[in-house]
């Protein structure tokens, strides 16, 4: 594929993190971009801004002319296009060239020396701590995140276009279009057994990616994964290993012992040992690449986290108020142990809106173990995102599993009824489906209870 013969880019699914970041990317070169979405959101505007034509209505007359020319454009899909989409079989059948969004990543990195972040969990907070370190030291790096970085506004930095922080996406084996040097792989528990079927498959599909690196590149892994590499850990005997944790002022300060010598005194302001790990291995990679270990400590404490990533939105002496991602029980678990030990002796209220049935279904009994932590717990419905309802998956379901006296189940409306006689000292919303839309008004609803 010729990019330099396009000089229109046509983006199926604008809106989403992934494709906003590669939209950002392309008005930066100069060239067009228009797209279509199912809604407008934060996002969806924000790209508006940048003067790109976005329309919501899956209709073939809704694209703008001059990008029906398929000589110089080239479109771009999310896989969360239906068959079905209007648009999508248009420029099907009129031979436009098509791409998915992860093989037009591969081709824009391929020559560049990329940095790709793998895993499970924590691939959107490690590529943007990377991404924030190497721009810090003045490398001329371009970073696609996951997430809005709280330091620049964006899922886009860039200052320069000769080394690439990428995300590589496990989800329907995306990852296997990269061609990185140093990757890192921050975990490998099941998830996506929708695409995957058995927890073995994913597992191969992140042995087939540590083959995609170049010759001469570099494997970082999380300490006790079953693959060779450079490894990363907390207070153990890895390659990296963060060591002399203290706490300080609801900051971690730290020493990071390397292959060759012991570097004192990090800081880093995001809590929990699973973001403490995040930052590790993107100081691993930043140092392997030459990064200075004074610029690098600088960076690392003016790293300010990334939205919907244990993001406060209260934070007080009386009132804690965190939003959260988590999705998965891991993540969920992490979450708990970062509460935990910010805010002990705490009473903690979770929120927590389960995201797809298959999901649900898989790991109900992990969830329940997971949610039954709190000491008291709201559950929504779940967000179906691409799927059909599965019979008997259900939130009431995942309800009757959670070993808690202090639990129901709520509406959206409910809900803030519920959280004005909130009694609690921390509360938590988690998921990854829609509920992130709900956080002005749960922090509104909490604040005139409080």
């Amino acid at each position: 594929m010729n990019l330099t013969s396009y000089t229109h880019i046509y983006f199926l699914g604008i809106g989403g993190i992934g494709m906003s970041a590669l939209a950002r990317y392309f008005v930066a070169q100069n060239i067009e971009v228009a797209g279509y979405d199912k809604t407008k959101t934060e996002l969806t505007t924000t790209l508006s801004d940048l003067g790109i034509a976005i329309n919501f209505e899956d209709e073939v007359s809704t694209i703008p002319s001059h990008f029906l020319n398929a000589d110089d454009t080239l479109v771009v899909y999310t896989p969360a296009i239906p068959k079905g989409h209007r648009q999508f079989n248009y420029f099907k059948e009129a031979n436009f060239k098509i791409v998915k969004r992860a093989e037009l990543l591969g081709h824009i990195t391929k020559n560049t020396f990329c940095l790709a972040v793998a895993g499970t969990h924590g691939k959107t907070t490690t590529s943007a701590i990377l991404g924030h370190l190497l721009y810090s030291c003045d490398v001329p790096v371009t970073a696609f995140l996951g997430g809005i970085s709280q330091n620049y506004n964006s899922n886009f930095i860039s200052n320069g276009t000769e080394v690439s922080v990428v995300e590589a996406d496990e989800f329907d084996r995306s990852f296997l279009t990269l061609s990185p040097n140093f990757a890192c792989i921050t975990s490998m528990d099941a998830d996506h057994l929708d695409i995957y079927g058995e927890a073995s498959a994913l597992k191969d599909s992140f042995v087939a990616f540590s083959k995609c690196i170049e010759v001469g590149g570099k494997l970082f892994i999380k300490n006790g994964l079953p693959l060779e590499g450079i490894t990363y850990g907390i207070e153990d005997n890895a390659d990296y290993s963060v060591q002399n944790i203290r706490i300080n002022e609801g900051s971690y300060v730290f020493d990071v012992k390397t292959p060759t010598t012991l570097i004192k005194d990090f800081k880093f302001n995001l809590p929990g040992r699973h973001n403490l790990s995040n930052a590790l291995i993107a100081l691993a990679m930043a140092v392997e690449f030459g990064c200075p270990h004074q610029q690098l400590a600088k960076a690392l404490a003016s790293f300010s986290g990334v939205k919907r990533r244990f993001s406060y939105h209260i934070k007080n002496e009386n009132l804690v108020y965190i939003d959260d991602y988590a999705h998965h029980p891991e993540e969920i678990k992490a979450v708990y142990q970062a509460v935990s030990e910010m805010y002990p002796g705490k009473m903690v209220t979770v929120i927590f809106q389960p995201h797809l049935f298959s999901r649900t279904r898989d790991f109900i009994d992990d969830f329940a173990a997971a949610l039954s932590h709190f000491d008291k717990v709201l559950l929504l419905e779940i967000y179906p995102a691409r799927e059909m309802p599965i019979p008997g998956v259900d939130s009431a379901w995942l309800l009757s599993k959670i070993n808690n006296p202090d639990k129901q189940l709520v509406s959206k409306t409910e809900l803030l009824r519920i959280l004005n006689q909130n009694t609690s000292q921390v509360v938590l919303s988690l998921g990854a489906g829609d509920i992130g839309e709900e956080v002005y008004q749960i922090k509104q609803t909490l604040n005139h209870a409080s």
